[in-house]
């Protein structure tokens, strides 16, 4: 099991000439990332890019008197760009499992880049090795819609508005106190008070890892990402339990319980429909335009926050009374393909749900499994028949006399898949989550590097 790392994030109290000594920052940050993936993309075969090959290159930007912005930004902070960069590359599937050109790609070039020759025909990247499909309308941009043919996510593309910059362990410090931010660079940002309810004197300046400057809609934030391991001794309850997601309710489990589903988009749904109307009719380029998008943004970041809070709360409310939770593996990215659900679906943030319970249960020293949702809400509990509904039958109702509600039928048969030892079973092993989050990171390796 992977070590997981605590993300502390602060607001930071910032002048007017630190806003835009930050904006610099990040800038300069998306400029070395462009600029690294520029390289990847027109090196040769004989070059043999990789991770290492960014690094030193992003030196010799540094170095070039045509950018002399670049010099300004801290060298691990350099390298950090150049490391988002190599993470975006090595998701892309450099070519099929048979050989030949790589999908979705238009520079020949790309074959020979990165693998070793005796490699060449065996999927090498990890999108490839976790068979993502791809976008089409990428696809179709990269000019891969070949019949029988798919790209994989991922192909690497120029960033035109990052909104964070990272640094290692350089180009930073803190004050005695622990409540302000230095910047020790060149662009001058100078020192930060730190507003928040966490402690960081109870962390050595030396576990601290990363530190993130991050521009949201209602300010900037700094991110410390200190390496500590995190473990919470609680005690075994003896509980199994099964939940069944869903839409009418955010989850039922196979106790019957019920948690309604908040729906914060869909309550929020007329502002921001008026903030987006405001926005269309502000003249384009102007200052009240300006306002009216971080109008519109800071709406959105408030439905974000609040879906995120009733998911972690939830979460740990489960891992703490529970010692072992079966639920769905549900294709989010499938079902959301549903034009007449796919809003209520993203809006019930099943995938953050999950990513958060596998923390928790981490945390928790739960086990956590995930089944294969075919037939739950067909299958009866009781006696194993297959019963037939469509989605708007709410009730399940037997031969054998079994008449349950149809969300707590398919979590008694989630809990029965997860604990009776199927071969559908699928056990979770460790932390499968991605993406930014505020409270923990996985391990510091390649394949951890958060982007934007």
């Amino acid at each position: 099991m992977k070590a997981l790392m605590l993300v502390f994030e602060f607001k930071l109290k910032v002048s007017q000439i630190q806003k835009q000594s930050i904006e610099d920052a990040i800038r300069t940050a998306q400029f070395i990332r462009n600029s690294c993936l520029r390289y990847w993309m027109d090196g040769k075969k004989e070059d043999k890019i990789n991770r290492y090959s960014l690094n030193k290159y992003t030196k010799v930007l540094a170095d070039n008197p045509d950018f002399p912005w670049a010099k300004k930004l801290n060298s691990m902070a350099r390298q950090a760009a150049a490391e988002r960069t190599w993470f975006a590359i090595s998701r892309f599937l450099e070519r099929t499992a048979s050989g030949g050109k790589p999908r979705g790609c238009l520079l020949n070039s790309f074959q020979e880049l990165v693998s070793p020759v005796q490699d060449r025909a065996r999927p090498l990247f990890d999108n490839c090795k976790k068979g993502i499909k791809g976008n089409k309308a990428v696809e179709a941009r990269v000019g891969a819609r070949r019949k029988g043919t798919s790209t994989k996510t991922g192909y690497p593309r120029f960033k035109k508005n990052s909104r964070s910059v990272e640094y290692k362990t350089t180009g930073w410090s803190l004050s005695d106190d622990r409540k302000y931010l230095i910047m020790t660079d060149k662009f001058n940002i100078g020192r930060m008070k730190l507003i928040g309810s966490r402690d960081l004197h109870f962390y050595a300046i030396k576990l601290i890892k990363r530190v993130r400057l991050i521009r949201r809609a209602d300010g900037f934030y700094a991110q410390f990402c200190i390496d500590v391991k995190r473990n919470e001794n609680t005690e075994y309850t003896g509980k199994s339990l099964g939940i069944d997601l869903g839409l009418n309710y955010f989850y039922t489990d196979s106790n019957n319980n019920k948690i309604d589903n908040p729906r914060f988009l869909r309550k929020s749904l007329k502002l921001l429909k008026r903030r987006q109307r405001q926005v269309s009719k502000k003249k384009k380029g102007s200052a009240n335009r300006r306002k009216a998008i971080n109008r519109l943004a800071r709406t959105h970041l408030k439905v974000s926050r609040q879906r995120k809070d009733f998911v972690v709360k939830t979460a740990r409310t489960l891992c703490t009374s529970n010692d072992v939770i079966v639920l769905e593996n549900l294709n989010v990215r499938g079902l959301v393909k549903n034009h007449n659900l796919a809003l209520s679906i993203s809006d019930a943030s099943w995938s953050i749900f999950r990513e958060w319970l596998e923390y928790f249960g981490t945390i928790f020293n739960r086990e956590i499994i995930a089944v294969d949702p075919k037939f739950t809400s067909q299958d009866c509990s009781n006696c194993g028949q297959r019963i037939k509904k469509s989605l708007s039958t709410r009730t399940h109702q037997c031969s054998c006399g079994t008449v349950l509600c149809r969300d707590h039928n398919a979590a008694i048969n989630i809990l029965a898949k997860g604990t009776g030892g199927q071969s559908e079973t699928t056990p979770l092993n460790g932390v499968n989550a991605s993406g930014q989050m505020t409270l923990w990171l996985r391990d510091e390796n390649l394949e951890t590097k958060v982007a934007e």
